[in-house]
């Protein structure tokens, strides 16, 4: 009898296990991953034909080699991006010159561009910095004054008084404010987000939106399609649907191969009745709030923006909503002018995005600048360090004529070759003076700058050429804004739990870790 029981165990365990395999082998992500494969093995097919069929058509792509070469050598981007492209062309020209065009064709961002740009037309009316604002801007410092002309003219972002920050050194601490602050929704909430998992934060936030929309309030809930490979059913948005929450997933993955696929959308927005809006490293997974060790302990930052600036994060939210919509949306229903804050000034605040459809790279501008005009000290928290040359000689100029440039990166990675790439840049880092530490406690997700007492940043964008040239990205400018002290004060904690790294520190890194990193840093402009 008992073997009988054991046989039929045994019988139902093999399977659930052909089960199991069956669905990963046939799920979205193998099958997408497969066709991708399919499109290599093309590409490496035609690279074939086309050196053995004929001379004439050998003739061809060389010339073609060459005229694709003079084009990246004279197009307008940094000498990394041009060097990782000319670098595969000469090795390889028939092959080299097939992959730049199959994947730097970038045929997907067309409608997208397209879209942004339509919705960028339509919220221009709501997007100017008063009158009142510039006057005591210029009064004040007409270098702050030139940043918000200069936001405001490539991107639309004005500059805001009469917006309280509030900042969180922990995503715990974010999160236990968002759930206070998401009961208090009495007509909408919008979310729009790099990374959502099922756990205890994005449960505990679902129930309280599956509540609020039976109340009457809209709820819209946007995440990146990237999800949909590991984290989440490619059909979730239907499901969310099915609640009554408006979802949809930005850029599903396709399997076609194409810088396009690269480009997600990495913000962070969260927009509650258009009088709070939240932005920051906290995605909605639990690792962000240590409910899950993955990396040892998980330290993040965002703020909480009221007041008038909360119109920007408002509007940029309904632009990428809106960027693949038909309609036409009605802006002013969102937008909130009447928000009075009690007391004296809090400084002046700037939202801002930045993307790869935008004219120029506003959010590495931004970094530069802080950097350039930093007098006393310049204090950078990244998960990610791999930068062109700009930035490499703005923080080493900076360092050499004497301001304290102190930078924080991870002790544990959540990427080993990002991090191996990282580790590359610390001889270059230390000679000029500036000081590396590694969050010894574990990783660290924090997207901070921070500069002379007086100047902040806070948002979504890494120092590497994902966030700076790829993604999609927001952040937050303060300038004088009672926070700011706050985020240099969470730095220097913060500082107390690094282990501060040295030239013998970098010598003991593997040898072989550390030429790994080396050779990916001639295609990190491509990751």
């Amino acid at each position: 009898m008992e073997k009988g029981v054991a046989k039929g165990k045994a019988g139902l365990g093999l399977k659930k296990y052909w089960s199991v395999l069956f669905k990963i082998v046939f799920s979205r992500t193998m099958i997408t991953f497969a066709l991708l494969l399919v499109q290599v093995f093309w590409l490496f097919a035609g690279f074939k034909w086309l050196g053995e069929y004929s001379e004439l058509s050998l003739l061809f792509m060389l010339t073609l080699s060459a005229v694709l070469l003079v084009y990246i050598v004279n197009k307008d981007e940094t000498p990394e991006f041009k060097l990782a492209w000319v670098i595969p062309i000469c090795a390889a020209p028939v092959f080299g010159a097939l992959l730049y065009l199959f994947i730097v064709g970038n045929w997907g961002n067309i409608g997208l561009k397209k879209g942004l740009d339509r919705r960028l037309k339509e919220t221009g009316p709501f997007m100017h910095t008063d009158g009142k604002t510039k006057q005591e801007i210029q009064g004040m410092d007409s270098h702050m004054a030139g940043v918000g002309h200069y936001l405001e003219e490539i991107g639309g972002f004005p500059t805001y008084r009469n917006s309280p920050v509030t900042y969180f050194p922990t995503g715990e601490a974010k999160y236990q404010d968002l759930l206070a602050e998401l009961e208090k929704a009495e007509e909408f909430i919008f979310l729009e987000y790099f990374i959502v998992e099922r756990g205890k934060m994005w449960n505990s936030i679902l129930e309280i939106l599956k509540r609020k929309v039976k109340e009457g309030v809209e709820v819209r809930f946007m995440y990146d399609g990237m999800c949909s490979i590991l984290l989440l059913p490619y059909s979730y948005p239907k499901k969310l649907r099915a609640m009554g929450i408006k979802a949809k997933m930005f850029a599903p993955i396709r399997p076609l191969m194409s810088t396009s696929q690269n480009n997600r959308d990495h913000r962070k927005i969260l927009v509650i009745d258009g009088r709070v809006a939240y932005t920051g490293g906290v995605n909605l997974a639990d690792e962000y709030i240590n409910e899950k060790m993955k990396f040892g302990h998980w330290k993040d930052t965002a703020i909480k923006v009221e007041g008038d600036a909360v119109k920007s994060f408002t509007i940029m939210f309904l632009q990428m909503w809106n960027s693949s919509e038909w309609g036409q949306e009605d802006y002013a229903r969102y937008i909130r002018s009447d928000w009075k804050v009690d007391g004296s000034s809090h400084g002046f605040v700037i939202p801002y995005g930045d993307g790869p459809t935008t004219p120029e790279n506003v959010a590495e501008t931004v970094y530069l600048d802080i950097i350039h005009h930093a007098v006393r000290y310049v204090h950078i928290m990244t998960p990610y360090f791999i930068v062109d040359n700009a930035m490499l000689d703005a923080l080493q100029y900076a360092a050499r004529r004497g301001v304290d440039v102190r930078i924080i990166i991870p002790h544990i990675p959540d990427k080993k070759p990002i991090f191996a790439m990282s580790r590359t840049y610390y001889p270059d880092l230390l000679a000029a003076g500036i000081k590396v530490y590694e969050y010894t406690p574990g990783f660290i997700h924090a997207k901070v700058f921070v500069s002379d007492d007086e100047t902040a940043v806070v948002g979504t964008v890494n120092m590497d050429y994902r966030s700076l040239y790829h993604h999609f990205e927001c952040a937050a400018y303060l300038y004088r804004n009672e926070a700011v002290a706050d985020v240099e004060k969470d730095f220097q904690e913060t500082l107390e739990q690094c282990m501060e790294v040295d030239m013998r520190y970098y010598k003991r890194i593997n040898i072989l870790n550390r030429l790994m990193g080396r050779v990916l840093r001639l295609v990190g402009p491509l990751t």
